[in-house]
């Protein structure tokens, strides 16, 4: 009786011996669990990135994008130094306008290029978050506009508005330096991946 019970454990755990019982078991390891591995979605599919690359619109928004952001250091030193000192505030409006036009400009030609790249002029999935903070920048820009144009306010309460606008932009803008961050890791990890399959060949 004991050799029968002997071989019936011998048979039933037989597959600890088994090399594809433990590839099973780190296969499971590698993809459930709290380390399980990540699979970033890629910003870019390569459709996506030659047309990103093809389109001169991509250019168009690589020179506006700094300039705007000089702008906008301009005016906020103009603007700070008015609300500290009273003084300014026609230079300060200004350049304030000067920075809304730029917004503008670079809202326009920043959906012909989704368009081109993505097929949408809005909210394509790769830069969602970005463009509905977008839509909250060029609101609190345009509710400037109107206030200075209808002459709502004093000009404190207008300055204060503009530094709500320019706090919306300035994570704005972080939201799409994380973008272009993330587009060059993914430029790097693909130019790695074609190396690494031109010495495999």
């Amino acid at each position: 009786m004991s050799n029968n019970l002997y071989n019936c454990c011998c048979a039933q755990f037989t597959f600890v011996t088994d090399p594809a019982f433990w590839e099973s078991v780190r296969f499971l390891c590698r993809t459930s669990g709290p380390r399980a591995e990540l699979r970033v979605q890629p910003l870019y599919s390569p459709e996506e990135k030659r047309r990103r690359d093809e389109t001169p619109w991509t250019t168009v928004q690589g020179v506006l994008a700094p300039l705007q952001f000089l702008a906008f250091l301009i005016s906020l030193a103009l603007v700070a130094r008015c609300l500290v000192t009273g003084e300014g505030y026609w230079i300060a409006t200004c350049s304030v306008v000067a920075k809304t036009l730029l917004l503008y400009t670079i809202m326009i030609t920043g959906s012909i290029w989704e368009r081109v790249v993505f097929g949408r002029y809005l909210f394509a999935p790769a830069f969602f978050w970005e463009d509905v903070f977008s839509i909250l920048v060029l609101a609190l820009h345009t509710a400037y506009l109107v206030v200075l144009i209808g002459h709502i306010g004093s000009p404190q309460q207008q300055m204060l508005l503009v530094l709500a606008a320019y706090a919306s932009y300035a994570v704005n803008a972080t939201q799409f330096l994380l973008k272009l961050r993330a587009a060059r890791i993914q430029q790097h990890s693909d130019q790695s991946a074609q190396l690494f399959a031109e010495v495999a060949k």
